[in-house]
């Protein structure tokens, strides 16, 4: 008995001036090449001298991500610890023009679990920088810094 099997033509790339599905792509390629339990911020600059933010979770870092925000945000911490921390434990390389910011969530869970948080002289720089930001997009300071930001994709997806 002989069978045939009919090819289906390939798909026909269309060209298009949206950058969205290469940049999906090679985020998706980027992040195969880390550890498990990672975050990765990946930036992709475009030619207005703007960029694009693609975030990505290796295997197990969705849940972890969660994790690490939910004891953050019980905790009591705020933005400006957000900063502190994930640059403490980010690892920063270049693929090309896109730089990619991986965060490994374990070391920073630990550093939240054990009470770690901005220091005073960092924390007032910070909030100095937040009050200037603000009083120069023409709105009042608010003394404070915002809750937070997350990295894991509950709270990430919500804030972005």
């Amino acid at each position: 008995m002989t069978t045939t099997a009919t090819l289906s033509p390939p798909p026909l790339l269309t060209p298009t001036a949206d950058p969205g599905p290469v940049e999906q792509a090679l985020a998706a390629s980027i992040a195969a090449q880390y550890p498990p339990e990672t975050y990765l911020w990946i930036e992709h600059p475009q030619p207005d001298g703007g960029v694009i933010i693609r975030h990505r979770w290796t295997a197990g870092g969705n849940a972890l991500g969660d994790e690490v925000d939910g004891v953050a945000m019980a905790a009591g911490l705020d933005a400006i610890d957000w900063l502190d921390l994930t640059i403490r434990h980010q690892q920063v390389s270049h693929r090309g023009r896109i730089a990619v910011k991986a965060h490994p969530l374990r070391p920073l869970l630990a550093d939240i679990q054990a009470g770690t948080r901005a220091e005073d002289g960092v924390r007032d720089y910070l909030q100095r920088a937040l009050d200037l930001a603000a009083e120069q997009a023409g709105r009042r300071p608010r003394g404070r810094a915002p809750r937070w930001i997350g990295v894991g994709p509950a709270l990430v997806n919500r804030n972005h």
